[in-house]
């Protein structure tokens, strides 16, 4: 049986001049303040984004995940993104093109929300319309691969002295918690396994939420700027940041913690560092063809 792997992930903006409709696709069409939009537009040029013909480090990021990927696997592999070109119908229409009889979905995000992973597996299941099998990963943040390679990570930024660990994922909007949403827990535990495996003790390690967007209503708490501040009060004075709500090198990081976070730091007198993303590093393109062979065997093997 041929199979097919659709890689999906949110998407960035290509060019400079992109910027203001990738935030329109996000915001579904609703218009964006003029004076936020310059923000963001000089963030991601801040990032290298311009308006040449080079492809955007961002997006680069995603491309050598795939391409690792598909050399891991044997399998062809297909980049589909939420919010920007290929979109994940395009994906599939090419996997389709391609001879696949199995497409085995995959999101570059570990754990499942309402808000996030269903809206994936919901725009995989409408592009497919059940022309061909399908098996689609919901979950795997706490996949023993990926906790290995996150505490190897924290271990080795531990290395050169004692500092407090703060454990980051992108907020979602609190409404969530009344509709039974499992992220926040699954966020928890992946933090717990990780911190356990690095040898990270209880009371040596803290969660928080970042990259919250300004919609008027409160989102899951507390955000890492203000986490920064209360760890300082309590005499915490240095910090490494796990974001195991990530795998990639985004805005989100190189911004949201490389910027913003660090300057927050640096304003509260501590010393902030972070542990090295898995990007397209090949122990954990190792866990992600794991899991998309997982994924597949059920119906490979009757």
């Amino acid at each position: 049986m041929n199979v097919g792997v659709i890689l999906m992930a949110y998407g960035s903006p290509d060019r400079l001049s992109d910027v203001p409709d990738y935030y329109a696709d996000i915001r579904g069409g609703r218009p964006i303040r003029p004076e936020l939009l310059g923000e963001l537009v000089e963030r991601y040029r801040r990032l290298g984004i311009d308006d040449g013909d080079d492809p955007s480090p961002l997006n680069a990021v995603t491309e050598k995940t795939r391409s690792a990927l598909e050399c891991a696997l044997g399998w062809p592999v297909y980049t589909g993104m939420r919010h920007w070109a290929p979109r994940i119908a395009t994906a599939v229409e090419r996997a389709l093109e391609g001879g696949a009889e199995l497409l085995v979905g995959v999101v570059l995000a570990p754990h499942w929300s309402t808000l996030s992973i269903a809206k994936y597996r919901a725009l995989f299941d409408e592009a497919v319309a059940d022309r061909v099998q399908t098996s689609f990963v919901d979950r795997w943040g706490t996949n023993p691969g990926l906790v290995r390679l996150l505490a190897d990570r924290v271990r080795d930024s531990l290395e050169d002295g004692e500092r407090h660990v703060v454990f980051t994922a992108h907020s979602l909007p609190a409404r969530i918690l009344d509709e039974g949403d499992p992220y926040r827990d699954e966020l928890l535990e992946t933090a717990a396994q990780v911190a356990g495996t690095a040898g990270v003790g209880v009371g040596e390690w803290s969660f928080s939420f970042q990259s919250e967007s300004a919609t008027g209503e409160p989102w899951l708490a507390p955000d890492i700027l203000d986490h920064l501040a209360d760890l300082s009060s309590s005499g915490v004075k240095r910090v490494l940041v796990c974001p195991v709500g990530f795998v990639s090198d985004h805005l989100e990081i190189r911004w949201d913690l490389d910027v913003e976070a660090a300057e927050r730091a640096l304003e509260l007198g501590m010393e902030l560092t972070r542990i090295d993303m898995p990007n397209a590093h090949p122990d954990f393109v190792d866990v992600l063809a794991g899991i998309a062979q997982r994924a597949a065997a059920p119906v490979l093997v009757p």
